[in-house]
């Protein structure tokens, strides 16, 4: 069920190569469901596909970027199959397929801005981190939030904070889990550039539509460069992450369950 008028949990729209992906769930703070992951997977898949894309912006509706996963129906259910195994195997699947959105925003031939009209925690932040640039409102929050649910990171968090920030100031953010003012985001690197509210969407849509009229050649050259300067590991990182992932909770929840029967 979508939150927001109509159908769509996500929106797309173009305007002079300028691509927009918005999460449209603003009365959950856009949290991500399996179906919210498996069209922003489709949406970002194609817009890297897509030629007429000269840059991609994703967004949230309403009041927020992204809240992370949607937990408020305990998560999925999933029934032991002899081909697709147990809850964890099912679970590693199903989150590296939608790991197409990170690492599409990531390694798409052409440059990405996450804009952040608000908060973002969770799966949230790796979806930050994959994109190229990151502006945000002054309401923006940041919180890695995979702390309060005993959780390793998912969406490539634990491989693009290190890698944008440093492993200690990264370690400081996924250990202590203390959320952050738009402002101490921005001193930490976190956000690449900070606006007035009213002024983002404006500054944000400047900024896409001279990298769309740039020289998109160079841009694909340009990031793929950058890519190789650090990507040596990306794959085998994000693979070990969702199997972490899945990990992680499970033993948390039944930890939690023997502790609390």
């Amino acid at each position: 069920m979508n939150d927001a008028p109509g159908d769509a949990e996500v929106l797309v729209s173009d305007d002079d190569g300028v691509r927009t992906i918005t999460l449209n769930r603003p009365a959950r703070l856009n949290a991500l469901t399996p179906s919210l992951m498996a069209d922003l997977a489709d949406a970002v898949c194609d817009a890297a596909q897509d030629a007429a894309v000269g840059c991609v912006i994703l967004t949230g509706a309403g009041r927020g970027f992204c809240s992370g996963g949607d937990l408020s129906e305990g998560g999925q259910r999933y029934s032991v199959d002899s081909g697709r195994g147990g809850r964890t195997e099912q679970s590693y699947d199903q989150l590296r397929g939608y790991y197409a959105t990170p690492r599409q925003l990531h390694k798409m031939a052409k440059p990405t801005i996450a804009m952040v009209n608000g908060p973002v925690a969770g799966a949230g932040i790796g979806l930050l981190g994959a994109c190229d640039l990151r502006f945000a409102g002054q309401s923006a929050t940041f919180l890695s939030a995979f702390d309060r649910i005993g959780a390793g990171g998912d969406f490539g968090a634990t491989w693009f904070w290190p890698h944008i920030l440093g492993a200690g100031v990264a370690r400081e953010l996924l250990l202590l889990g203390e959320k952050l003012t738009a402002s101490q985001a921005f001193e930490k690197g976190i956000y690449t550039r900070l606006f007035a509210d009213e002024d983002l969407v404006v500054a944000t849509q400047q900024a896409a539509r001279r990298l769309s009229d740039g020289p998109r050649q160079g841009w694909r050259y340009m990031k793929a460069n950058l890519n190789f300067a650090e990507d040596g590991s990306f794959e085998a990182a994000m693979d070990h992450e969702a199997l972490n992932m899945g990990l992680s909770t499970t033993a948390t929840a039944l930890v939690r369950k023997a502790r609390d029967s």
